[in-house]
């Protein structure tokens, strides 16, 4: 039997950084808000962009910048425990855009 399915908005919820500590906010625009807008670190939550499915929950590091066509800058973060890697894109606006100084300072991979 297939578990039911989860709301977007269910998904995208406020959350405390697991590295710096900061209270980030859902993201406003329409996609997953899926790492901290001060330090760009995330959690290892998804297999797949958006599924949720991993069991890993390990800190993700940001390791760098690349652009995607059509998504444009995304950050690249890497599981501190499994080595997985997973581009993310920037949030640019709303509640919590991301810090434009921490993301420049990253290199491009």
């Amino acid at each position: 039997m297939t578990p039911p399915a989860r709301s977007r908005r269910a998904e995208n919820t406020g959350f405390a950084c697991v590295h710096c500590g900061s209270a980030v906010p859902a993201n406003t625009d329409g996609h997953y808000r899926n790492h901290c807008p001060v330090c760009l670190w995330s959690l290892h939550v998804d297999d797949l962009p958006g599924d949720r499915a991993s069991e890993c929950r390990a800190p993700m590091e940001p390791i760098g910048l690349v652009e995607k066509s059509g998504k444009g800058w995304q950050v690249v973060h890497r599981c501190t425990a499994c080595g997985h890697r997973q581009p993310n894109r920037l949030v640019r606006e709303g509640d919590a855009p991301d810090d434009l100084d921490v993301v420049l300072s990253l290199p491009w991979l």
